[in-house]
């Protein structure tokens, strides 16, 4: 498997669809970053060549995109502040409840958990 930034990358796939394992890169970054980097999309991972690798990478620093550990830290410290300034959506991140003004009476199994029923158990 390909490194890139720390990151593995499978060598079966594409390069379009591989560089989407990299924390933070999704279709439209990672079209341009190839683009950038001069590496057509259709080829293999595996069959890229050392110099191409560290064109894609160099592409990618050279871009200034936050990934990987970067931005689960950022986006991390932007929930704490959040909930530290006690803002309502901060509350509902803290109580685990939906944040953007989805219903909860019924509803909102994901963010809530399953049922907890009270009564008899036989």
């Amino acid at each position: 498997m390909a490194r890139i930034l720390g990151v593995e990358i499978p060598n079966e796939k594409r390069v379009e669809a591989s560089i989407r394992y990299i924390y933070g890169i999704g279709p439209t970054l990672g079209d341009k970053v190839l683009a950038s980097a001069g590496i057509d999309p259709n080829t293999r991972t595996g069959k890229l060549t050392d110099e191409q690798l560290a064109a894609l990478t160099n592409a990618i620093t050279g871009a200034n995109i936050t990934i990987e550990g970067d931005l689960r830290r950022e986006l991390g410290l932007n929930l704490k502040r959040l909930q530290q300034i006690q803002s309502y959506r901060g509350i509902r991140h803290r109580r685990g409840l939906p944040v953007r003004g989805q219903r909860t009476s019924t509803n909102a199994r994901t963010r809530k958990g399953g049922r907890r029923t009270v009564g008899v158990t036989k």
